[in-house]
């Protein structure tokens, strides 16, 4: 079972659109619709992918959640977004109304810090009944301070500790050393995406990551479509874990997490 917890993908007649507006240093491998994303999943051996709603404001989240609840569970497992524009009841009925399991959270895109005072409520909410991935780190030439650092997420974290939190890009994209130093070890799940791919890190600075903050609490990302699908199960394979250890983070520990049966 291969189950990848990091892609995005929007309806056909804004895709090119929403892509385009998407990080801009990042090459695409795809074009951000579901068949688009279903023939990757299919060179790949993807058996489901996550995919994950952004809401830039708060007139967006209905809409991009009835469209992640929309989506064919044969292929794809919808998350949702939330924003702090609504109150914490409004998101999370929201979430409850389209049957969705998680949420995306993107404070660059959404323009809120993750330490937002208004963000308080809605934690606390979504603890003990959705899971919560995360973008944690830089993005193009935006640093992360005061706005999702590991510093940042490891303050949540010890907030609200009964939050399952899946941290993106193995806890700081582009701060791997600040993720090491600060988020290895917290009680949070860790996703692999590294655009344009995890086989640009060192498969031995990765691998003694996994094993440290330990691999049951890795799970497979690739963020398509900023990174190939089955360029990022080929490097996760290479990484020279044990078999037993690449299965969970390949799809194992995510079925786990969500309660997931195929």
């Amino acid at each position: 079972m291969i189950i990848d917890a990091h892609t995005h993908m929007w309806p056909d007649a804004v895709a090119k659109r929403a892509l385009a507006g998407s990080v801009p240093d990042l090459e695409r491998r795809g074009d951000g619709t579901a068949q688009g994303l279903k023939e990757s999943m299919a060179a790949a051996g993807v058996d489901r992918s996550v995919c994950l709603a952004v809401a830039n404001d708060g007139e967006a989240v209905e809409k991009a959640n009835k469209f992640s609840g929309s989506l064919d569970p044969d292929y794809f497992i919808g998350f949702g977004s939330v924003h702090p524009e609504l109150s914490a009841e409004e998101n999370i009925e929201s979430l409850r109304r389209h049957g969705l399991r998680g949420v995306k959270i993107h404070p660059f895109f959404q323009k809120y810090a993750l330490d937002d005072p208004r963000m308080d409520r809605l934690f606390d909410a979504m603890q003990g009944e959705f899971a919560v991935i995360i973008h944690i780190g830089s993005i193009a030439t935006a640093s992360s301070e005061g706005v999702c650092s590991p510093a940042m997420l490891a303050k949540l974290v010890r907030e609200f500790p009964k939050l399952d939190v899946i941290a993106c890009h193995f806890g700081g994209y582009r701060q791997f050393q600040e993720a090491v130093d600060t988020v290895v070890g917290l009680p949070v799940y860790l996703d692999t995406s590294w655009p344009p791919s995890l086989a640009e890190l060192d498969p031995t600075d990765v691998r003694k990551l996994i094993e440290t903050h330990g691999p049951e609490r890795v799970i497979f990302a690739s963020d398509w479509p900023m990174a190939d699908q089955s360029r990022e199960i080929r490097a996760v394979r290479e990484l020279g874990l044990a078999d037993s250890d690449v299965e969970q983070i390949l799809g194992l520990n995510l079925a786990r997490l969500l309660k997931l049966s195929f």
